[in-house]
């Protein structure tokens, strides 16, 4: 199993981002997909949830109305489109599933800031 997060970068508050996350290594139509957040000094939190068919999806209370998870599973990406980013936003994104166990990926560095 293997996951690869792109699309990290610096963007002012306000701004927009969408991170991908490209899975090998198992069949990815058929699991959840979560995305995960870790800011610095501080633990991992769940950002957002999709589904294996991509029809639900759940988000944390500090996102809601933001952050979009969706998925493609002919290409075997997930997204996560941001917006209206705040710096409290900044961390090292991750993505993430359950395939017998944890899987991650290295993860990729969003910073907000002006």
């Amino acid at each position: 199993v293997q996951l690869v997060e792109s699309g990290g970068g610096l963007v002012q508050p306000g701004g927009s981002l969408r991170l991908s996350c490209a899975g090998s290594g198992f069949t990815f139509s058929s699991f959840v997909m979560r995305w995960y957040r870790q800011a610095p000094g501080k633990e991992r939190e769940l950002v957002a949830v999709i589904n294996s068919a991509g029809r639900i999806t759940n988000y944390a209370d500090s996102v809601k109305g933001r952050f979009t998870i969706s998925r493609d599973n002919a290409k075997n990406v997930v997204f996560l489109q941001m917006n209206s980013l705040k710096p409290e936003d900044t961390a090292v994104y991750y993505c993430n599933t359950v395939y017998g166990m944890n899987y991650w990926g290295k993860g990729t560095l969003v910073t907000v800031s002006s």
